[in-house]
């Protein structure tokens, strides 16, 4: 009878050991690293971003040739968004210069040394024609002349600032309607026309906007008029 405790203490005891082994071969060993391999263990890199494709000056994809000016030019969207201009990564009108207006924003260059002469906005629809005539009669030979249109370009054009547009290289100035679009890099004394020069017609049937036609931008090289030989 003495006897009776103790065994029943080792039958407890042998059970429980049973159902230990039983849960571990059915759980499986613990995974959890020991704590020098969690020590010496390597984080896992983030995955590594696509890098981003260079720019270069006024965010041409490639740099431009030794004596050449980049230049971005950006036309108005509607009567929203106001136009830019942008000249060897200088930025010489825009909405953020506070320097922008509704008609023709344009901006005027040294062809030899890329220095800004003058910049500004000439309202083609209820401005004074004559503000745009004196700004572009006196032009020097070689001066560089670069236009961004905003809304309304063209209802005060008359026959001599197209004329004058024309001579500065423009094959558009002739026909600029209404509400075009349009973006223009020129020079005094030029002889050919312009290869610098984009246009989209106000048309209801093809607009991108209610009443306006799509922006335009356009960039590339041009060349730098070499000093007068003195």
């Amino acid at each position: 009878m003495r006897l009776a405790g103790p065994l029943r203490l080792v039958a407890v005891a042998a059970l429980a050991g049973l159902a230990w082994l039983l849960v571990a071969l059915l759980l499986g060993p613990p995974r959890a690293l020991p704590p020098l391999q969690r020590l010496l263990a390597r984080p896992e890199s983030p995955p590594t971003a696509a890098p981003r494709p260079r720019r270069f000056k006024c965010g041409l994809p490639r740099p431009c040739p030794p004596a050449h000016f980049a230049f971005r030019l950006v036309s108005g969207a509607a009567n929203v968004i106001g136009p830019k201009i942008c000249l060897e990564d200088r930025v010489l009108m825009s909405s953020v210069k506070n320097n922008v207006g509704r008609g023709l924003n344009i901006a005027l260059v040294n062809g030899v040394s890329g220095d800004l002469i003058a910049a500004q906005a000439f309202d083609m629809w209820a401005g004074d024609v004559e503000e745009l005539l004196k700004f572009l009669r006196p032009l020097h030979e070689g001066t560089l002349v670069l236009v961004a249109s905003y809304d309304d370009p063209a209802t005060k054009l008359t026959e001599e600032t197209r004329r004058l547009f024309g001579e500065l290289g423009s094959a558009v100035a002739k026909d600029l309607a209404f509400r075009d679009s349009w973006v223009f890099l020129g020079a005094k004394g030029v002889q050919d026309k312009s290869p610098f020069e984009q246009h989209v017609r106000n048309s209801r049937s093809s607009n991108k906007y209610e009443g306006w036609p799509e922006a335009l931008e356009m960039e590339g090289c041009v060349p730098r008029r070499p000093p007068d030989p003195r």
